[in-house]
């Protein structure tokens, strides 16, 4: 099974700075001819050929590099929505960059890609020790985000006066798009411009990446609040607690956090529609499990039902996601409505955390992936691998085209074990839905 490719803007031909003080494998390099395989499953009464997995270039120091470390330098660029863990990457970016290969020029760009435009951004700021070495206790992104991209060619002109042969954009797939279309400008004009992207979506929903980093810090946020839902609805006689988390089209941090917290009743996510009326819907299991138990815990994530809504023109952000439709107030209020018109009226609390989960410092398992990510993706970038980004695959990690990524998102298998525990955790049906005439 042939790597799945990876451009390279030239040979290697200088000698790695890196040294490791005891003898490792291969000195402590990864080979090029090393893969991880995208997929642990193999199924062997397969004659068509369909088991082969995907093998993806194992990520990692090598030991010749395409750039001479002391002659270049390096851009760091944080975009989109904010994420747990952006200021440990722009730390380790920086600590790998400066003291293990002694790249001397850090450029940070402030307020995502806007920063790479004079006319729309500010002024870069010129990293050092003293100005990261305490950003990984706090949320956010010290340098700025902002949803959108720019012209690519203004973009490149940005990097190319200042002399910067390394860029590393941090971000989910908008970020990915303007990474690559920085990498076809720079490559366009001859201009060898390492571009290697680091995966940053809270929904966990980047195609080819086992996890990114935020997710646990953010199921951590929503355990907490799921508790504390719990203990509203308990407190109260027929009390339901509602909590809306993230995820546009991945219900990743809804399932996450309830099987975390198991206390959850019902959990509503993009990848399975429900109906709210009706003999098998929504409110009906609701009365059911009120009837029962007198108390119940709900978790939606932000993208599910919008089918409940009425048609309405397509609009999009600045990153080109689809405005969504608020689940949470809607949903509240049809809660209400059908226990009033019953009789059988419910306390209802609403709790919509979204942005604090998002906003918090990394969790631990989260600033040890942040690390692993950021030096990784220097290592890439030295060798002068470009157009790629790092993704934790396999209890490893991998170099995926960014191409690979663009056309579809991962999202939670109904069919898989995650949803199935999920349900079992719950006791929900596994789908709210009535027959279909």
């Amino acid at each position: 099974m042939p790597l799945i490719p990876i451009e390279s803007l030239g040979p290697s031909t200088f000698t790695s700075p890196l040294r490791y003080p005891i003898e490792l494998k291969h000195g402590g390099f990864v080979p090029d001819h090393l893969g991880i395989r995208h997929s642990t499953e193999v199924d062997f009464n397969s004659t068509d050929g369909k088991d082969l997995n995907l093998v993806f270039e194992k990520a990692g120091p090598r030991a010749k590099l395409f750039f001479n470390p002391s002659e270049a330098s390096a851009a760091i660029v944080t975009c989109g929505g904010l994420c747990p863990g952006l200021n440990n990457v722009i730390r380790s970016l920086y600590y790998e960059l400066y003291f293990n290969y002694k790249v001397a020029q850090i450029l940070g760009i402030r307020h995502g890609f806007q920063g790479l435009n004079p006319e729309q951004g500010m002024p870069p700021v010129w990293l050092d020790r003293k100005v990261v070495s305490q950003i990984h206790n706090d949320g956010g992104t010290f340098l700025g985000t902002s949803r959108g991209s720019q012209d690519p060619k203004v973009m490149v002109d940005f990097l190319q006066v200042r002399g910067i042969n390394l860029f590393f954009g941090i971000g989910g797939d908008g970020t990915q798009r303007g990474n690559q279309a920085i990498h076809n400008e720079a490559k366009r004009r001859g201009y060898p411009l390492a571009v290697v992207g680091i995966p940053k979506t809270i929904d966990n929903d980047i195609q080819y990446c086992d996890r990114s980093f935020g997710l646990m810090t953010a199921i951590d946020k929503a355990r907490e609040v799921i508790r504390l839902a719990h203990t509203e609805a308990t407190g109260n006689p027929r009390g339901i607690g509602l909590v809306k988390v993230m995820g546009r089209e991945a219900g990743f941090i809804a399932c996450g956090a309830t099987l975390a917290s198991q206390e959850v009743n019902f959990t509503l996510i993009p990848e399975s529609p429900f109906d709210l009326d009706g003999e098998y819907g929504l409110l009906k299991a609701l009365e059911h499990r009120m009837n029962d138990r007198g108390h119940a815990v709900i978790v939606i994530a932000e993208g599910a039902g919008q089918d409940l809504f009425e048609p309405s023109e397509d609009k999009f952000d600045a990153s080109g996601n689809h405005l969504l439709s608020d689940i949470g107030p809607l949903l509240k209020g049809r809660i209400l409505e059908h226990f009033n018109r019953i009789g059988e009226p419910v306390d209802l609390k609403y709790i919509d955390p979204s942005y604090i989960v998002r906003s918090v410092p990394a969790n631990s398992e989260d600033a040890l992936l942040c690390d692993a990510l950021a030096r990784r993706a220097v290592d890439a970038a030295m060798s002068g691998r470009t157009n790629l980004f790092i993704a934790p695959m396999n209890s490893s990690f991998a170099h995926v085209p960014i191409t690979m990524t663009l056309d579809a998102k991962r999202r939670v298998a109904l069919d898989g074990w995650f949803w199935n525990s999920v349900i079992s955790a719950t006791g929900q049906a596994p789908q709210f839905r009535n027959p279909r005439s």
